[in-house]
Order: C-alpha cells, then sequence, then structure tokens
C-alpha cells in the first residue's frame, strides 16, 4: 500500500500536467495563439427565386414623351440632347418664372430679376425701372394669366429655347389692361444648372 502522503502528491502532480496542458491547448499559456473558434454557420437565406417580371415593372424606363402642335419639332430636339426635358413641367416652370418676373419688376426688385434674365434683358428693365422711378409712374401689378403656352421651340447647338406666349391681365389700382407677349427662355443643355432664363421679350398680336 502506498502511504497517503505519497499518493496524494502523485495525485497532484498528475492533475498539474493534465491542467497544464489543457491550458496550453486552449491557447493560453505562452505565445501560442489562442484557438479559432469556427464562425457560427449562416442563416439560412430565402430560397424564394426573384419574381423577374416584378422588377421589370419597378424599373420599366419613362416613355419617350410625344410632342405635338406646331413646336413639336423643337421639343423632339430638346428632348433629344436632354431626355430630363418634360414639356408639362416646364410649362409650370414658365407660368411661376412669368409671376415672378413680372411682380419683381413691379416693386422694382433688381436683386430677384438678376438671376432671372439675361444681360440685355436685364439691362432694359433695370432702365425701365429707373424712368419709371424718376416719373413716379404707377406699376403694374399682376392680376391674372389668362393664358401660357409654348409657341414655338428650337435648339441652336447646346442652346435651347423655348418661347411662350403669354396673355395676362395688369392693374395699377385704377386702370386694367391685357398684356400679350412671347417670352424666350434659354438653356446649355448640357450644364448641370437646370434654370431656364428669360431670353427675350415680344409684343405679341
Amino acid at each position: 500500500m502506498f502511504d497517503p502522503v505519497i499518493e496524494v502528491l502523485v495525485l497532484a502532480a498528475v492533475a498539474l500536467i493534465v491542467l497544464s496542458r489543457l491550458y496550453m491547448a486552449l491557447g493560453k499559456g505562452g505565445n501560442d495563439r489562442p484557438v479559432q473558434r469556427p464562425n457560427p454557420a449562416p442563416t439560412p437565406r430565402d430560397s424564394k427565386p426573384v419574381d423577374l417580371s416584378e422588377r421589370r415593372e419597378r424599373h420599366v424606363p419613362s416613355e419617350r414623351p410625344i410632342f405635338t402642335g406646331p413646336a413639336a419639332g423643337g421639343l423632339e430636339e430638346i428632348y433629344n440632347a436632354d431626355n430630363s426635358f418634360s414639356e408639362s413641367s416646364f410649362l409650370q416652370g414658365a407660368k411661376a418664372a412669368y409671376t415672378m418676373i413680372v411682380g419683381a419688376f413691379a416693386r422694382g426688385d433688381r436683386d430677384a430679376l438678376r438671376p432671372l434674365l439675361d444681360d440685355d434683358v436685364y439691362e432694359a428693365w433695370d432702365a425701365a425701372i429707373s424712368a419709371r422711378s424718376s416719373s413716379d409712374a404707377p406699376a403694374f401689378d399682376l392680376l391674372r394669366v389668362r393664358r401660357a403656352e409654348i409657341d414655338s421651340a428650337e435648339l441652336d447647338g447646346r442652346m435651347a429655347r423655348v418661347m411662350i406666349r403669354y396673355e395676362a391681365d395688369l392693374g395699377d389700382g385704377e386702370t386694367t389692361r391685357t398684356a400679350k407677349e412671347i417670352w424666350t427662355f434659354m438653356r446649355d443643355v448640357t450644364s448641370p444648372d437646370p434654370n431656364w432664363i428669360l431670353d427675350d421679350v415680344e409684343t405679341a398680336n
């Protein structure tokens, strides 16, 4: 029979060896790198096939517009050069521009007019504002826009021009008159700036 003390020492030595090896196997001893644990299994993905018909419906490009009327040829050329051009959106913007420009002119607001007008138009209107101020002539305010429609359009190189025929009622509080004009808006179709500026104003019949 082993001496109890010797038996305890032998068991302790065996336990120490086992623990030491286990410690090293787990990567905790010396300079050993930690044991890399496998990544968890990926979560299964839905294997339902993609509905290509649904995808096509979501990403169908907008249909090519059909232009009609006397300005159709010019509008077609402008669209070919810049397919973001929309006749309906342009007309909405043209109506808003008319209201904004006429209002700024009536107030004599040169700062509001400057970015909306071509140089020649701005110089003429700037002179008209000065002349009106010196003569104390009343300014006509815009009462309503009766008509705003595309009269013609053209593409000259990179420059697109669209002519809008306006008919509007103007008043100064005492008298009312009807203005009939054709405004020409222009824009470089290669420019990232989407804004059009007023290039010319003519009296219409």
